[in-house]
């Protein structure tokens, strides 16, 4: 076996070695120099073998040497320590974040343990920003307004603790568009005084077939006592009314509770609100057409008896309870508007200065004053299209049964006609409800 000799010319083959062979006892290596630098060798490769080892303790170490860990255990200590320096103020707000049927009454912000620095509400493609208040002791915020339907907004709130941490919270929402909702429009508005036979009268701008839950979400109470009962006129009109006119001096309150009710597949209430309205003194006027005259009475005595000139023969006023729904000091009358026309499509009258015009029907009936015809007229026949006439002035100066007949009325007042050749008015013509029995109006209630 040939004997290998190392050198620094002539190393050992690295593949001549092993483990084993480097790591044996010096004696069992040879004698003599060779065996001297083998072991110098021997020693440093040991070193590193031994470096080698601390490395790999240092990577692969175990959790109980506090070894390698991914950053979990730091970033965990980091959170911890974030959630601890945590605001105590929490902000809720109403309106869900990334919501499309948000409400257009609801909007509010709140907060607890803390209390609200500054709320922002933006209209997001016009930038509007949206007038709000913080309420005095800071623990919530509103809007001013209504928003609009189908409206996207983004709103940004921001509160502080009792040791000064802030906190904030973002939301993005779009309120329910006017496809998917439902307004009414009702009459009176909030704080009129009005005549003793006004109704409470809803218009709904989309066909309610879900009646029942509708009208229950409308409460209409009078401080009188009077029970009132809500009565449909079709599917879009909604009535209120006791059994008897008002009590004079009564007040009486509307709660609408709209706001999320579904009036129908695929549409929503978005209003909440309540509206309060006060009842003046009793005044209910009869016309007689057998005798062309007008008997106003005030709180049950007559006050004035005033001559008129009604319907004529041709075209009969209509008879029944007639309530006045608005009133014009001046107002445009023309037949054509209400099916009076000639050969030539023109109406048969059109006087564009009509004085103290107080409407009774949907369809043009009033009660107003009248300058063109003759004085003899009035107590005496009837010359109308179907209106009740009062001596007037042109323009409706001095001292005339026009004038003081309009400045003497409120809107909800009650007008009756008798002895009139034509039938009684559609209760649904106006606000003209009274002409129905109270066992007629409670049978149209959905309740």
């Amino acid at each position: 076996m040939e004997q290998l000799v190392t050198s620094p010319d002539n190393p050992v083959p690295a593949r001549s070695r092993t483990p084993h062979q480097l790591l044996q006892p010096a004696e069992q290596q040879g004698t003599g120099t060779p065996r001297t630098r083998r072991t110098r060798r021997t020693l440093a490769v040991t070193a590193l073998l031994a470096a080698g080892a601390l490395a790999l303790s240092a990577c692969g170490g175990n959790a109980e040497a506090g070894g390698h860990d991914d950053g979990k255990n730091g970033q965990a200590g980091a959170d911890a320590a974030a959630a601890k320096d945590a605001s105590d103020a929490k902000i809720k707000v109403s309106s869900k974040d990334g919501a499309t049927d948000a409400s257009i009454n609801d909007t509010r912000v709140k907060v607890t343990g803390g209390k609200l620095t500054d709320v922002k509400l933006t209209a997001a493609d016009s930038g509007t920003v949206v007038e709000g208040a913080i309420s005095s002791d800071g623990s919530s915020w509103k809007p001013s307004v209504q928003l609009e339907r189908g409206t996207k907004y983004q709103l940004v709130a921001n509160a502080k603790d009792a040791k000064g941490r802030s906190a904030t919270e973002n939301a993005t929402f779009t309120t329910v568009s006017s496809a998917n909702s439902f307004i009414g429009s009702y009459t009176p508005d909030d704080g009129k005084t009005v005549g003793v036979g006004m109704p409470v009268s809803f218009n709904f701008d989309k066909v309610i077939t879900n009646k029942k839950d509708v009208q229950s979400h409308i409460k209409v109470t009078s401080s009188s006592g009077q029970p009132v009962v809500g009565h449909w006129f079709g599917t879009q009109r909604l009535d209120f009314r006791p059994e008897e006119y008002w009590k004079a001096g009564s007040k009486v309150t509307m709660k609408i509770d709209l706001d999320g009710v579904q009036g129908g597949e695929g549409i929503t209430g978005v209003q909440s609100k309540t509206v309060s309205f006060t009842i003046g003194r009793s005044q209910v006027s009869t016309v007689d057409m057998n005798t062309q005259n007008m008997t106003v009475k005030r709180d049950g005595k007559t006050l004035k008896s005033i001559p008129i000139s009604g319907g004529s023969p041709e075209n009969p006023t209509y008879n029944g309870q007639m309530v006045i729904s608005e009133m014009f000091k001046q107002t445009r009358m023309d037949g054509s508007t209400v099916g009076f026309t000639k050969g030539n499509g023109k109406g048969e009258y059109d006087i564009k200065d009509v004085p103290h015009a107080m409407r009774l029907s949907s369809s043009g009936t009033f009660i107003h004053g009248n300058y063109w015809g003759d004085p003899s007229i009035f107590g005496r026949s009837g010359t109308s299209h179907g209106c009740v006439g009062l001596r007037d002035s042109k323009g409706g100066g001095g001292n005339t049964p026009g004038k003081w007949f309009f400045d003497n009325s409120l809107v909800g007042d009650v007008v009756i006609v008798k002895n009139s050749k034509d039938k009684t008015i559609k209760p649904d013509n106006g606000l003209n409800g009274w002409n129905l029995s109270w066992s007629d109006w409670q049978a149209g209630s959905a309740s």
